[in-house]
């Protein structure tokens, strides 16, 4: 099988992110399938139709059980708000489609295990949508801890400060609404940060944390797309139901020690998605906002040229850098997506599960809901407790 074909639920931020990277896909890494972008679906028939046209579809569709029951349709997309996971996956599931789903899976554990099982019972290929995983200089922290080069890691330090909603007067927006979205920062930019500790330095053993939710009302809407929003301030407002920040402390199983920061309350910082890791033999830290770029530091380095290097990951030593351009030009946050759609696709070409599959957003909810425990509770909760 060469090509794969694939129908997207949702049109929006994340649809024109998949769509952009399905795209570029067989233009840059030509050696994988060719993903042929089938059917786009969304509720609203105007919107969807323009994102058709827009973003390179073939067909629109506002019904996405008619999409999953197309025997012309090998892989469902799924970047719809967060509360339409569920039930879409696992439609998508026992008709027999493999299943792309956007972070965090679902809105609890218990059903993010539903998927699982479901996924595994059909024997389809399931990934889930973490995306910084696949920045090159990301992939190269993970082989300098792989290696040992930092040798015992002792500290992880991560933080994901945006300002989006700063304004009192910023309109209730979906990502605001608990039983749409789950919870705020914390389910948003948290899991993003509990999904890099993990694919670097391994599983959480225990949380403890605490969270604010600094505005409780704003006004409602008259628009949405994606993070940017329409409405007076003089609307009606509804309640904010989900966190402004979650701040949490955690200790891994390897007893490295942690703590993870997630705010949607920090001026000035617009998406800085950033991480320390220190070791007995060195330290490296990242920043999305300049993405292509590892500091690393060396405790073996001679005295007088010891400090943090900049690593510029763009050569072809690093990883995916040989399908783009040549040594020293620089990538950006749609191309993390292009990455992300080649192990999927490369996964189904070799009939493996790609990587992160549900099972990493299962592992991923399981710590969300610990520290959603530990505030409640007022107490260290064992990631364990909630299997």
């Amino acid at each position: 099988m060469n090509t794969l074909r694939i129908g997207m639920v949702g049109y929006k931020f994340m649809g024109k992110a998949h769509s952009n990277a399905y795209r570029a896909l067989p233009m840059f890494f030509p050696d994988t399938m060719r993903p042929l972008m089938k059917v786009i679906c969304g509720r609203d028939q105007a919107g969807v139709e323009q994102a058709r046209a827009q973003f390179g579809w073939e067909e629109a569709a506002t019904d996405w059980r008619e999409l999953v029951a197309r025997d012309d349709i090998d892989l469902i997309d799924i970047n719809a708000p967060s509360d339409a996971h569920k039930e879409i996956a696992l439609a998508a599931a026992a008709a027999g489609k493999h299943v792309f789903c956007e972070k965090p899976l679902a809105l609890s554990l218990a059903d993010a295990k539903e998927m699982l099982a479901a996924a595994e019972q059909a024997g389809v290929k399931h990934m889930v949508g973490f995306n910084y995983r696949f920045a090159p200089a990301v992939q190269l922290a993970r082989k300098l801890i792989a290696d040992g080069r930092l040798g015992q890691i002792y500290h992880f330090r991560g933080w994901f400060l945006q300002d989006w909603i700063v304004d009192p007067d910023f309109p209730l927006v979906w990502r605001l609404q608990k039983e749409i979205a789950g919870s705020g920062s914390h389910g948003d930019l948290g899991a993003h940060l509990i999904d890099m500790a993990r694919f670097l330095i391994g599983e959480f053993s225990e949380v403890i944390g605490m969270s604010e939710t600094f505005i409780k009302d704003r006004p409602l809407p008259s628009a949405m797309t994606g993070l940017s929003a329409k409405g007076d301030k003089d609307a009606p407002r509804g309640a904010v139901t989900v966190d402004d920040a979650t701040l949490f402390m955690a200790r891994f199983a390897s007893g490295a020690l942690g703590s993870i920061e997630a705010t949607r309350f920090a001026p000035g910082h617009r998406c800085t998605n950033a991480f320390e890791i220190n070791g007995s033999k060195g330290s490296i830290k990242f920043d999305f906002e300049r993405m292509n770029e590892l500091q690393v530091y060396f405790t073996d380095d001679a005295e007088d040229v010891q400090g943090f290097r900049r690593v510029l990951a763009t050569d072809p030593a690093h990883a995916y850098m040989d399908a783009w351009w040549p040594a020293g030009h620089t990538i950006g946050y749609e191309h993390t997506f292009t990455h992300e759609v080649h192990e999927l696709l490369q996964a189904i070409k070799n009939d493996r599960q790609p990587s992160p599959s549900f099972v990493d957003g299962v592992k991923c909810q399981a710590v969300l809901e610990a520290v959603e425990r530990s505030i409640a509770e007022r107490r260290w909760v064992p990631v364990g407790e909630l299997n």
